[in-house]
């Protein structure tokens, strides 16, 4: 097969339907001129866990143990994304526009942000969020 240069990507959509079965929907989705770089893996995670509180709130799925049957993962791992909500909204979305990842590891990782979201006190995590920013940038310009 000739090669044209062309990429036709398609997102899929799980969804549920009437009879409670669920199908998988072809969404197609545009092209578009992607920056250099990577999402760093954090901000992905962020936003899983922002999609996983909707399908909760929504009823698409029962409860976590679903959503780790459905993902592939241990219930364990689910708890560990939802926690991420835990977090002050303002560190939220800083974590959602970390800047791209262009080399190498991403300077913030889950597990740095871990014992923030397990402080209950905003005010107390946003002063280890300062913390873990500072590191991470000093980690940047060390490499």
């Amino acid at each position: 097969m000739p090669e044209t240069g062309i990429t036709q990507t398609h997102r899929l959509a799980f969804i549920r339907q009437h009879n409670a079965r669920r199908a998988v929907r072809d969404v197609p989705a545009e092209p578009a001129e992607t920056p250099p770089g990577r999402v760093p893996r954090v901000t992905k995670l962020m936003a899983l866990a922002i999609r996983f509180e909707h399908l909760l709130a929504s009823g698409a799925v029962r409860d976590q143990t679903e959503l780790a049957e459905l993902g592939h993962v241990t219930r364990a791992r689910v708890t560990q994304i939802m926690n991420l909500l835990h977090l002050a909204p303002d560190i939220q979305e800083a974590i959602l526009h970390l800047p791209r990842v262009t080399e190498g590891r991403a300077p913030i990782a889950e597990r740095h942000l871990r014992a923030i979201a397990a402080e209950v006190d905003w005010q107390k995590q946003r002063r280890k969020w300062m913390q873990t920013r500072g590191r991470a940038t000093q980690r940047e310009a060390n490499q």
